[in-house]
């Protein structure tokens, strides 16, 4: 068994893989705080609630975005799981060509998002990623990684209004009743949820006029459902989209 880790700012996704199947799967809070041990004990107690053995972990694919959680999980996986992850960076085989100033400045969980899109889908493609950034990347139609735009996650917008403000409230990010809010909970959500889709719709058109009218549109993240429902902008909704790269990339950086 494969066990694929994303270590993201918000959050980290963990999931088992046998061969091509993607089996039990979790999107856990990020704790900046927590320890190694304390990480072994979670990614052991996560397995065993699923009836698996730590024994049956046969290799671990990591990406991350957050340096000081890298170290301290890759121990909690030498420790606990007996096994040394293998850690994507821009570095390692990806089965696309990235083609920025500096690759090394991209983030690990763009390449990944973008290795895999290359292989499921194709290019040209445009990968919409709603995390604690919500970021745009662009596939040539030959799959090569263009770059693209970064934008402040709605999580973050949201908590900027209630720290910046003295009235308004922390709300749920739910679709409101209407776009027009009769009270300033529904006014909060739809600036949050109609906002971002107004702005994934015109960035959208903006990499179509660069990337042609072929550009396929793959959202992921923890919220690209509930975006994706309110627009016709995004065509394929992939959640796990980084831990199917993670798979990926561990097989052509590992198979013999």
């Amino acid at each position: 068994m494969l066990l694929t880790i994303d270590i993201g700012n918000t959050n980290i996704t963990i999931g088992c893989y046998t061969g091509e199947t993607l089996g039990a799967r979790w999107r856990l809070a990020t704790d900046h705080d927590r320890m190694a041990d304390e990480y072994g004990i979670q990614l052991s107690s996560l397995l065993h609630h699923q009836g698996l053995d730590t024994a049956s972990v046969d290799a671990i694919c990591l990406a991350s975005v957050v340096p000081p959680l890298t170290g301290r999980i890759s121990q909690a996986c030498q420790q606990y799981l007996k096994k040394e992850p293998f850690i994507v960076d821009s570095s390692v085989k990806t089965g696309i060509s990235i083609l920025v100033d500096d690759p090394k400045s991209v983030g690990a969980d763009r390449i990944v998002d973008a290795a895999a899109v290359q292989r499921l889908y194709g290019g040209p493609a445009c990968i919409v990623d709603f995390g604690t950034a919500t970021t745009f990347d662009a596939l040539d139609p030959d799959g090569n990684y263009l770059g693209g735009a970064i934008a402040p996650g709605i999580g973050i917008s949201a908590d900027a209004l209630v720290q910046r403000t003295s009235k308004l409230p922390r709300v749920d990010l739910v679709r409101p009743p209407s776009v027009i809010g009769r009270n300033t909970t529904h006014a909060m959500q739809s600036g949050l949820l109609f906002g971002y889709v107004a702005m994934v719709e015109g960035m959208v058109h903006r990499f179509r006029s660069i990337l042609g009218e072929r550009m396929k549109v793959i959202g992921t993240g923890g919220l690209a459902e509930i975006v994706s429902n309110e627009t016709d902008a995004i065509q394929i909704v992939a959640p796990w989209l980084t831990l199917d790269g993670l798979r990926m990339i561990w097989e052509m950086n590992n198979n013999k």
